[in-house]
């Protein structure tokens, strides 16, 4: 199996995206998501295991709850949004809370429903392990995606269209520094 931290220069463009084949566009396009998708699942996970020593899925638990209020979510809209069997959920609620992660409190007036929250641990370590996180998300795709699908994705990514200009641009050279004015310069006042 190849390493995934290897970059090939020479890499072909993503069959899916030519549009030479039997697809239609739309199939083409969820191919590309697809890739896209595998792509940074593969590359985030060591590096969601070495920031924050959480699994993948216990990392998406994270992510998910972070875009929500301090309240939380309920542990079925969250089996929902990820699509997970609520038995494997909670094993996983239970691991996190175990780390300090997050918080599981009864709702009130529902006995079995169970609310799930970030603790200030959880954020702050999310808070310290983003600008990394995101590095890891746009380079994968940039190294899935030709230019034109990352400037498309970059209404959904922020920056990822900038990831494919790095990757596929030499930096420019710096101009050089004009030469400081001498002393004995003539300064009018």
């Amino acid at each position: 199996m190849a390493d995934p931290a290897e970059h090939p220069t020479d890499l072909p463009s993503c069959p899916s995206a030519q549009g030479a084949g039997l697809l239609p566009a739309e199939l083409r396009g969820w191919m590309l998501l697809l890739a896209a998708t595998g792509a940074v699942e593969q590359r985030l996970r060591s590096v969601v295991k070495e920031r924050l020593d959480v699994s993948h899925d216990e990392f998406l638990i994270l992510c998910l709850l972070a875009e929500q209020p301090r309240e939380g979510l309920r542990m079925t809209r969250i089996a929902e949004l990820l699509g997970r069997p609520k038995t494997r959920l909670t094993y996983q609620i239970a691991c996190l809370q175990h780390a300090g992660l997050v918080t599981r409190k009864s709702v009130c007036g529902d006995k079995r429903g169970v609310e799930v929250a970030l603790t200030d641990k959880a954020r702050r370590m999310l808070r310290e392990a983003s600008g990394t996180l995101a590095e890891t998300v746009t380079g994968a795709l940039a190294h899935v995606m030709g230019p034109e699908q990352c400037a498309a994705m970059s209404g959904l990514i922020p920056k990822t269209d900038r990831a494919t200009a790095t990757a596929s641009t030499p930096e420019p050279t710096p101009e050089p520094e004009p030469e400081p004015h001498s002393r004995h310069s003539a300064v009018s006042d």
